[in-house]
């Protein structure tokens, strides 16, 4: 018997238990100390990555921060967030090819210190064609790909 692959949009909205909060694990204590930690849904996720506007930006540790104030945490789980991002990636572009106009803008979400994030759908070639199309610059150091001068574009969000 053969399982039905689930959509990127039946991922984005399996929130399982999830937001819930935990007590900060041991490994991490010594980065975030002690308190709670935050293990997000992917749909809140989305919902913060969402909210960026043409012409801005945001990083991952940002959309972290964010919904760690929301929350009233310390801090918010690094790997569930970057995971549930990449998720409203796929599932933003999953829509945008079943024909819908508005879908998350997944390619203003970078990575700490401005990075692209080259496991976005389309890669890092179409991340910099898309945020060079919205007036950003971005630069190559190495392998790797960063909008230069980032910090200025951040979004200012509020909690």
């Amino acid at each position: 018997m053969s399982r039905k692959k689930r959509s990127w949009e039946e991922k984005l909205n399996d929130a399982k238990d999830l937001p819930r909060t935990i007590t900060m694990p041991e490994k991490l204590m010594k980065r975030w100390g002690r308190g709670k930690m935050l293990i997000p849904s992917p749909v809140e996720v989305n919902a913060v990555m969402q909210q960026v506007r043409k012409g801005r930006l945001i990083t991952i540790d940002l959309v972290r921060t964010f919904l760690a104030a929301k929350h009233r945490v310390r801090a918010t789980c690094p790997m569930t967030t970057g995971i549930f991002a990449w998720i409203a990636a796929h599932a933003a572009e999953e829509a945008r090819e079943k024909g819908r106009k508005r879908i998350t803008p997944y390619w203003r979400t970078l990575k700490t210190g401005g990075e692209l994030n080259a496991k976005y759908p389309g890669g890092v070639e179409d991340l910099k064609a898309k945020l060079e199309n919205e007036g950003h610059s971005i630069e190559q150091r190495g392998k790797r790909f960063f909008v230069s001068d980032f910090e200025p574009k951040l979004a200012r969000l509020q909690p």
